[in-house]
């Protein structure tokens, strides 16, 4: 109903209009059916399960933390300016920095996760992204949910593969994708978007490998108005 539809949307404009704000991102992979009892839910696609979180600014900072297998990865981005730290041992870098050998083969995990912060968006945005890729919105219960445009899904899709390409970098050519679908609930309170889940389906085909990617993606959102980003002077250097 285009009233829920306005609902949202007003309680995703009113995240967007606070001070700050803190999240926590979760991705799981649903399993196929022949999966049962097989590994759960990291069996269900490409494997990007796992959790990250963040903090974002009124004035576009946003700071993101990524647990991986070689340890946290930590980004500040603002704008088109960056810095980046991979693993525990690692040093503050630039985005430029961390990409200098984008596409001379081999994938390097700090181009890979340096890529990704650049595309990075804010909770309140993704939000807002979404709701403008809906066919209608229906609430239902304590939730509004809407199914995504087929191309509305296919662009989320891809939102985990940013890096990906010649060489592991960007700009080489994206996956192909077929049979992508979607869905997105909204949960708001007090007129304010508290967390968000996507549920996206489809197939995405790399050098002729098709991948089914089957994944829900949790967005909570946390701390509206008492979040603070304290970037570390070594970070600030990188981003002047």
């Amino acid at each position: 109903m285009a009233a829920d539809k306005d609902d949202v949307g007003a309680a995703i404009a009113k995240l967007a209009a606070a001070d700050n704000y803190s999240w926590k991102t979760s991705v799981s992979n649903v399993p196929p059916p022949d999966a049962a009892g097989g590994g759960g839910g990291r069996r269900g696609g490409r494997g990007f399960g796992g959790t990250s979180s963040g903090k974002a600014q009124k004035d576009g900072l946003l700071y993101v933390n990524m647990p991986g297998r070689g340890g946290v990865t930590e980004g500040y981005v603002k704008g088109t300016k960056g810095a980046i730290k991979a693993g525990d041992d690692g040093a503050w870098a630039s985005f430029a920095e961390a990409t200098a050998d984008d596409g001379n083969g081999g994938f390097n995990p700090a181009t890979f996760a340096a890529r990704r912060l650049q595309t990075t968006k804010s909770p309140a945005d993704t939000a807002k992204d979404l709701l403008d890729k809906v066919k209608s919105v229906t609430k239902a219960d304590d939730a509004y949910t809407a199914d995504l445009t087929e191309d509305g899904a296919k662009s989320f899709m891809t939102m985990g593969f940013a890096g990906f390409g010649r060489g592991g970098g960007a700009g080489g050519n994206g996956p192909d994708i077929s049979g992508a679908k979607g869905s997105v609930k909204f949960w708001v309170k007090d007129g304010v978007l508290v967390k968000y889940e996507t549920h996206i389906e489809g197939t995405m085909s790399f050098g002729g490998n098709d991948r089914p990617l089957n994944t829900i993606t949790t967005v909570d959102i946390t701390d509206v108005g008492a979040t603070k980003i304290e970037v570390p002077d070594d970070a600030k250097k990188k981003m002047s």
